[in-house]
């Protein structure tokens, strides 16, 4: 619960506050609609910086175009500084300069407010979503900055130069070092069950991890950022690193499960499958 100064003294709110500062997927499936999609179903009042807008659909990205950091910084301001924030969400920030415009506005928030990083460098189709010069800046300025960061396989090697036959546990080993208290990698993109790795900063030597069953499914859209969003929801109502990261894999595993076509390509995940029975759909 948090509070919020009223006339006659602070109340209790119902719900935590999450921000999301991310780029926007207009086909609905992935970004800031996929992050405020996934806070709602886990009962917290998500909140959006949008940093890059995308001509996206479900057969890939065609174009995007990033925003001004002088449009990044209002937007982050006129949330923080009116209504307050509980948890922070970081996902497609495109260029060196919005990465290095996100660290320091990161840097303003009250102590010990959890920020999870998804390092997005690609959509789920490979088209790039970070400039070729920014990658440096997300290794440098951005991960130590993070409670969490969240990169998939290929996201893990880029950013520790490490191969990409890398074993889950050696990549979050070495991200850790560049200054995140915690690295989960995930292996969804690894052949047999989707396994993610989690490594503690403070306890190195005893990964934690999470696996689940395969869906045979393809509609897989939005995964990263619906994990992410889901773990920073958990973070923000109170929950420990393990246990937040526990209950975001289960609800993205089920939202895989029952991920839907939409369009001629790849789907999105089902951010509502678990108020199905209740909605009688």
């Amino acid at each position: 619960m948090t509070t919020s100064p009223e006339p006659g003294g602070p109340v209790a709110l119902p719900t935590a506050r999450v921000l999301t500062v991310a780029g926007s997927d207009s086909g609905g499936g992935a970004g800031i609609q996929a992050d405020l999609k996934t806070m709602l179903a886990h009962g917290v009042h998500g909140m959006s910086v949008l940093t890059a807008v995308t001509a996206q659909n479900s057969l890939g990205v065609q174009d995007w175009w990033p925003l001004s950091r002088e449009a990044v910084t209002a937007q982050f301001r006129s949330v923080v500084d009116d209504i307050g924030v509980d948890a922070v969400k970081t996902g497609m920030l495109g260029t060196a300069e919005l990465i290095e415009t996100v660290a320091g506005l990161l840097d303003t928030l009250p102590e010990g407010v959890p920020v999870v990083v998804d390092p997005v460098c690609a959509s789920k189709h490979g088209d790039p979503l970070l400039t070729e010069d920014a990658l440096a800046a997300l290794r440098d300025v951005l991960l130590p900055r993070a409670t969490v960061v969240t990169p998939n396989l290929g996201e893990a090697a880029l950013l520790s130069g490490l191969g990409t036959g890398t074993a889950p546990a050696a990549l979050a080993a070495a991200l850790v070092a560049a200054g995140p208290d915690w690295v989960l990698v995930k292996g969804g993109h690894s052949e047999g069950p989707p396994t993610d790795v989690l490594l503690s900063a403070a306890d190195g030597s005893q990964p934690v991890s999470f696996t689940a069953e395969r869906a045979d499914n393809t509609h897989t859209h939005g995964t990263g950022c619906t994990l992410a969003s889901a773990i920073a929801s958990r973070l923000a109502l109170g929950h420990d690193m393990v246990a937040a990261v526990a209950a975001a894999k289960e609800y993205v595993t089920g939202g895989v499960r029952t991920g839907f076509p939409l369009g001629e390509g790849i789907g999105p995940v089902d951010h509502l499958w678990q108020l199905r029975p209740h909605l009688g759909r």
